[in-house]
């Protein structure tokens, strides 16, 4: 365990050097199945051994009940129940994972964690076919060296099927007689729909990718048929919003590709991320973003998205 936690350390000094290398690195753990899952080291803050867990009437299934961590209170998930695997749901696990997402910190008790591998995004894949009972809370798969598949585990989905999403309050419309295009691209299916629901509020017509490359590859058709038919870009794209951990093409270097290529000149790219630290905004505006928000937060995207969105009444 120690190990671990002096690797996490390191992890944690070389995230911005990470950051938009289009690399990652995964903490590897199992839930007593015998198959891996990962999870993003940007998000674990601290393994150790399970503690002491106080137990509290009516919680949501799969919560053991709460620690107390440092001063704060937290809850603490039990995975294996969550993801319904097998005989294994009824045990608690014997490590517990210390993450923190969209500035809630949350403990994940999972059966031992492993080690910590660093991959190329590029050799992280969606899932095409998911079998067991984690079916659904998969966001990604990655091979190892020797020839062992991870299952990377998509935590905004466990913590909405877990909590609840929340409702969507109202947002007032953009307005104006104009249409207003944003494409967007997350690679978590809980985001996009989201996503799309502010995007529906605010009366904004849009399209979407589930990873980076894929995103990238139908950015580029968009600016070359615009290109071959001589008709300014501007019109059918105001706005790109990007999640920053993405299979196949992570979110920073999607940005950079963005803002090297002249014909996406004047269309503003807003970073959309669970990554909600100080280290990983820096790295969102050194390779451009014109803005970078915490998920997930109805208002505070509308009230980001919507000045941006706004066109200049024709007069």
């Amino acid at each position: 365990m120690d190990r671990i936690d002096n690797t996490l350390l390191d992890a944690v000094d070389g995230r911005t050097r990470l950051a938009g290398s289009n690399r990652m690195e995964i903490l590897l753990f199992s839930l007593g199945t015998g198959e891996t899952f990962g999870i993003n080291v940007f998000k674990v803050r601290e393994v150790s051994k399970t503690p002491f867990i106080t137990k509290s009437p009516n919680m949501p299934a799969g919560v053991e009940g709460l620690i107390s961590l440092r001063g704060n209170v937290i809850p603490v998930l039990a995975l294996a129940k969550i993801l319904q695997l097998d005989d294994r749901a009824s045990e608690q696990g014997g490590s517990m994972m210390v993450t923190e997402y969209s500035k809630r910190t949350l403990g994940f008790l999972v059966h031992e964690v492993d080690r910590i591998i660093r991959v190329d995004w590029e050799n992280v894949h969606s899932p095409d076919n998911v079998s067991g009972g984690a079916q659904g809370y998969v966001t990604a798969i990655t091979e190892m060296p020797d020839g062992k598949l991870v299952s990377i585990l998509d935590v905004e989905t466990i913590l909405a099927n877990t909590f609840g999403e929340g409702a969507i309050g109202h947002i007032d419309p953009l307005g104006g007689s104009e249409t207003v295009n944003v494409f967007f691209v997350d690679d978590s299916a809980v985001a996009r729909r989201k996503i799309a629901e502010v995007l529906d509020k605010l009366g904004v017509q849009h399209k979407h990718a589930v990873n980076g490359l894929e995103a990238w590859t139908r950015l580029e058709g968009m600016a070359g048929h615009a290109q071959q038919t001589g008709r300014d870009l501007r019109r059918d794209l105001d706005l790109i919003l990007v999640d920053a951990e993405m299979p196949e093409m992570d979110g920073y270097v999607l940005t950079r590709n963005i803002k090297n290529d002249a014909r996406f000149e004047g269309i503003p790219v807003v970073m959309h991320s669970s990554l909600s630290s100080e280290a990983n905004r820096a790295m969102g505006k050194r390779v451009g973003v014109d803005g970078y928000i915490a998920k997930f937060d109805a208002d505070v995207l509308a009230d980001t998205l919507r000045p941006m969105l706004l066109k200049p009444a024709k007069g």
